[in-house]
């Protein structure tokens, strides 16, 4: 699968506060969500984020509190990816829980805000269409695909138990 999008660029240890602040934790509801994601952070971003775009960040994306709020309001926000060189590990499992993709690519340097980008989530290759220039990120093992493709591991459980009955 290819997914093309215009790059937001963030640095290092982006914890789940300023993805998504606490005080917006009273509710679960997607769209309400995605209207305050980031704004701590980068106040413009909801105003210039457009369907199919795409995180990039540094290193250790997601630390901090352990919810899905945060991935939920990227993925609902309208991002179709995360790349970033790494990942807190609570936040790469929340992510494929919610069925957003998410590619840790340790060489994403050059990247800026407002490159566009084509990433094919199958072989893990990014191209930087602005600067032509490309990384390879690490592919997403097998498994935490059917659980992307099924839009996250509520639905692929729900599929899984529908094709056993």
């Amino acid at each position: 699968m290819i997914l093309k999008g215009t790059a937001f660029v963030y640095g290092d240890n982006i914890n789940t506060d300023v993805i998504l602040p606490a005080r917006y934790l009273n509710t679960s509801d997607p769209t309400e969500l995605a209207a305050h994601c980031m704004e701590d952070l980068d106040s413009s971003f909801l105003k210039k984020v457009k369907t199919g775009d795409i995180v990039v960040a540094g290193e250790n994306f997601g630390c901090g509190s352990s919810r899905e709020h945060a991935p939920v309001s990227i993925k609902a926000a309208g991002i179709s990816i995360v790349i970033a060189k790494s990942f807190a590990r609570i936040f790469y499992i929340n992510a494929f829980n919610v069925g957003l993709p998410i590619l840790e690519c340790p060489q994403v340097e050059g990247v800026g805000t407002g490159d566009l980008l084509e990433v094919d989530i199958d072989t893990g290759l990014i191209r930087n269409q602005t600067k032509k220039r490309d990384f390879q990120a690490k592919p997403i093992p097998p498994f935490m695909k059917e659980i992307l493709e099924s839009g996250g591991l509520m639905r692929w459980v729900k599929k899984r138990k529908l094709t056993r009955t």
